[in-house]
């Protein structure tokens, strides 16, 4: 068992992981992990998660990972955000 000096030492060098301060930036990120976009995506999809409704934001997102089994299914999903 360590010291609690230890601890503390170790404890430094690691920056802690801030939570979304948003609801919609954590759906983002949510949006983000399920699909798999890319990194030159992130910034488009935290815009329409922020500028939609979550329950829209939430429907396409189940629908893409319905009707989209293979291939890219971030540009599926803009496509049906889009559309609504």
């Amino acid at each position: 068992m360590d010291s609690f000096s230890n601890i503390l030492k170790n404890r430094q060098g690691v920056k802690p992981i801030k939570p979304p301060a948003y609801p919609w930036q954590d759906l983002a990120l949510r949006v983000i992990c399920d699909l798999g976009i890319p990194g030159f995506k992130r910034g488009a999809v935290f815009k329409v998660c922020k500028i939609k409704p979550a329950q829209q934001i939430a429907i396409a997102l189940n629908d893409t990972k319905e009707l989209c089994r293979s291939g890219a299914k971030w540009k599926y999903f803009f496509k049906i955000i889009d559309q609504k």
